[in-house]
């Protein structure tokens, strides 16, 4: 051990009562909840927006083939194509897709004995995968398909159960508009109860057959509302959709559209967040530097007569430095090492309680979701020592300043 780390060892772990000592606790203090909030800061955003895109892309998928209307409201029925196999095994054979379906929607009236209300029925084919909507199953089963006819089974959302008193196996008259404008009226049997905790989807969206839709639109066997691609990365979604869109097999009148075309709102929102924890990192950065800035500066007058008692000694004013530079590094080790403690011990407790709530209609969830890059947290720790070291610099230049015979005798 060198004489500077030594001496720097001594001034830290010092117990007597001064000044100095209860600035040095302080900015260990200022360090650990930097630290701290910055991790639970990172971890929490990634968690939420990873929630809500996911809740997003599970119902939607990542991208969508449909026929191009370009005034088409967001929810709305699509106008009818025609399922295109040879587009589909063409699709399938990307390597960053993970499977493609038809669908359709169609508007209907669900009524029981003392009430109705309106859906849109999106329905599917038996070549759907439930898995995407499977965290979103309260109670219940996905609906089943036959090879015979349409199936007379109904997925409806908690809001749609609760305002209609819907219970699974219960019987309701659903009532759909036809082409000719006649009300067209059939029994479904509810199996299922969904919940995305996203109100557009829980407000309007019921989960049937696509058979269903066919047979009430009067489209032919092979026609379908459009496809929904998932994929295994979605940060690929706009390749994918510009080299789906490219393809020969494409016909001319059909468009791709990314989920954040259809939805920007959603994903602008979570951009915002984004933005606004880099200017909360950045303010707790600022707070960390110019706490232990401080504490140097104070460290260094006060140990004054000793920087003067060194340096009359014969000590190079270099290694005065490294003696606060290591002394500060000291400070910043600790620091980091509580902070990171503390706000992975929290964001376990989270996970594992779930004790921070948030307000479920406006954030998309009940509780504060988490999701911890480890990459991150090294990032913040490495991040905060590198440029701790670097400003302190700064002040413990004052140290080349001071002047051993005026030193020795400060008072």
């Amino acid at each position: 051990m060198n004489l500077s780390s030594f001496i720097a060892r001594r001034i830290a772990f010092n117990q007597q009562k001064s000044f100095s000592r209860f600035i040095i606790r302080l900015s260990i203090a200022a360090t650990v909840i930097s630290v701290a909030v910055m991790i639970i800061t990172l971890s929490f955003v990634n968690g939420f927006q990873d929630t809500v895109s996911e809740k997003v892309f599970s119902f939607w998928g990542h991208v969508r083939i449909g026929y191009r209307q370009p005034m088409k409201a967001t929810i709305a029925e699509e106008e009818p194509i025609q399922a295109n196999q040879q587009l589909v095994e063409k699709v399938r054979k990307m390597e960053d897709v993970s499977s493609i379906h038809p669908f359709a929607t169609k508007y209907a009236i669900l009524k029981t004995s003392d009430d109705m209300e309106g859906v849109l029925l999106k329905g599917f084919d038996s070549t759907y995968d439930h898995k995407h909507l499977a965290s979103f199953l309260q109670s219940g089963r996905w609906v089943q398909f036959n090879d015979s006819s349409y199936s007379r089974e109904i997925v409806v959302s908690t809001t749609t159960a609760n305002l209609l008193n819907l219970k699974l196996e219960d019987r309701i008259l659903i009532y759909f508009v036809r082409p000719d404008g006649s009300l067209r009226p059939d029994r479904l049997t509810v199996v299922g109860i969904y919940k995305t905790s996203i109100e557009e989807y829980d407000k309007t969206f019921a989960l049937g057959d696509l058979k269903l839709i066919r047979r009430l639109n009067g489209w032919e066997e092979n026609d379908i509302g459009g496809y929904e691609i998932f994929l295994k990365d979605y940060n690929k979604m706009d390749a994918v959709s510009y080299s789906i869109f490219d393809a020969d097999e494409f016909p001319q009148l059909w468009e791709t559209k990314t989920i954040k075309e259809i939805y920007p709102y959603i994903f602008d929102w979570l951009e915002v967040i984004s933005t606004n924890s880099a200017v909360l990192i950045s303010i707790m950065i600022t707070i960390a530097i110019i706490n232990l800035i401080t504490c140097l500066i104070i460290l260094v007058l006060e140990r004054i007569r000793m920087i003067g008692v060194l340096k009359a000694l014969g000590a190079s004013n270099w290694t005065v430095q490294k003696i606060f530079l290591h002394h500060s590094l000291i400070v910043t080790v600790i620091g980091i090492v509580l902070g990171t403690a503390f706000a992975l011990g929290l964001l376990w407790l989270q996970q594992a309680t779930g004790f921070v709530r948030l307000p479920e209609a406006e954030y998309y969830m009940d509780r504060a979701a988490v999701k911890i890059l480890w990459w991150q947290v090294v990032a913040v720790c490495g991040g905060t020592l590198i440029v701790s070291l670097l400003v302190l610099l700064i002040p413990s230049l004052i140290v080349r300043s001071v002047q051993p015979i005026k030193a020795i005798h400060f008072r």
